[in-house]
């Protein structure tokens, strides 16, 4: 019934039809409904089950687990500490939601998710919105269809966001990373950064107040909450394992952004990525390696600055370190393409992200940069790669 409504409405939509300014929309919405009608048949072309729309669908799914856990986790964090500070209710729209679903019990794993979710779902929402209307605008300005990607970006940019950042600055954020870091580039597929850490950047550069310190992590008004890499930046390996051991920040109940407290969460979606194929294990490989090595290095030399001490498994653990290696880092546009460059590439964004971790006393958390830092390299990694091999097939020859 349904593909029948729209079979009847399609010829109006297309060119010469009286809505064909919003045939990106329609059709939109009729591949996310149906399956597409353009298929190849003949044997000049590669035929796969899988097309982008459900590529991303997948990457989509695979920030699920990141997701409920930081929307449990934003909750447990504020019951938490509304329970310590004797606080009966949050204020303002945030309070009527959740006394209308839910308490403010800690305990209770309801009453968390609703509590992180009146936080999380006004940011996704804004996100999505704003991010979708670029894509549309985008799409039917230079009459093609509307690409998938921005339903990834949405996603993942929301999940990197501070619980409590203003609505109009996660709209201005978005808004930069898919107009400025994708469409005056082409859209999805000709752009060389990462659209989603694009407009995290602008936003950490131009509202680093709400961005950054220890002010802006818990869904509690006026509540200074440090994250690991703040404590160990400034106090030191020590206090900060007082604050909570490896395995607590292995599952995520710390402070952080939104989706990327919980590596054990974060790594649950990669394994779908992996076994989809959809992300590449020779990136996070490299990442891991690269990391490593120079931690490593680092902890080897005697140091007052007290990051030089951090082992390079507490730093798996903290920050955005692993949400950055499984989904940014892997993102198939801005990343390397040749399979040696993937992990050289991963290998430069290891050793950046620990060098601006360490070195860089204003700056604890590194992975945006060091994603963002790698996207320019990564066609000049592939392009020593392929040369590197044309050499070697000209020797053998």
């Amino acid at each position: 019934m349904l593909r029948k409504l729209f079979d009847k409405y399609e010829p109006h939509f297309h060119e010469g039809g009286k809505w064909e300014k919003f045939y990106a929309l329609f059709e939109a919405v009729d591949t996310a409904l149906f399956k597409p009608s353009d298929i190849t048949r003949n044997s000049s072309h590669v035929r796969d089950n899988i097309d982008l729309k459900r590529v991303m669908i997948t990457v989509w799914a695979a920030t699920f687990p990141a997701m409920f856990f930081g929307m449990w986790n934003v909750g447990f964090q504020a019951n938490t500490i509304m329970a310590e500070l004797g606080m009966v209710s949050q204020e303002g729209l945030r309070g009527i939601f959740i006394s209308l679903l839910a308490g403010y019990d800690a305990t209770s794993i309801w009453d968390n998710v609703v509590h992180g979710a009146a936080y999380f779902l006004p940011i996704y929402a804004t996100t999505f919105i704003v991010g979708i209307f670029w894509e549309v605008l985008f799409a039917s300005v230079r009459g093609h269809e509307v690409n998938e990607g921005a339903f990834v970006t949405t996603i993942l940019f929301a999940l990197c966001c501070p619980p409590d950042l203003p609505l109009w600055m996660v709209a201005f954020g978005i808004s930069f990373g898919i107009v400025i870091g994708k469409e005056v580039f082409g859209g999805t597929g000709k752009n060389f950064l990462n659209p989603a850490l694009t407009g995290r950047a602008f936003l950490y550069f131009a509202y680093p107040a709400y961005m950054s310190g220890d002010t802006v992590w818990t869904a509690v008004d006026g509540y200074t909450g440090a994250t690991m890499l703040s404590v160990a930046a400034t106090e030191g390996v020590a206090v900060m394992e007082q604050g909570a051991t490896w395995v607590q920040s292995f599952i995520g109940t710390i402070h952080g952004s939104i989706g990327e407290t919980s590596t054990l969460a974060i790594l649950m979606g990669g394994a779908l990525l992996l076994v989809t194929k959809i992300a590449s294990w020779r990136i996070i490989i490299g990442v891991l390696v690269g990391s490593a090595l120079l931690a490593s290095l680092f902890n080897a030399i005697d140091s007052t600055n007290p990051m030089f001490a951090l082992p390079f498994y507490w730093h798996w653990v903290i920050g955005g370190f692993a949400f950055g290696a499984i989904f940014m880092a892997t993102d198939p546009v801005s990343a390397a393409m040749t399979n040696n460059g993937k992990f050289w590439y991963g290998m430069l964004i290891g050793v950046m992200v620990i060098l601006i971790r360490v070195v860089n006393p204003a700056f604890p958390e590194g992975m945006m940069l060091a994603i963002l830092f790698a996207n320019l390299f990564a066609p000049l990694i592939d392009h020593f790669v392929v040369n590197a091999n044309i050499k070697r097939r000209m020797a053998r020859g």
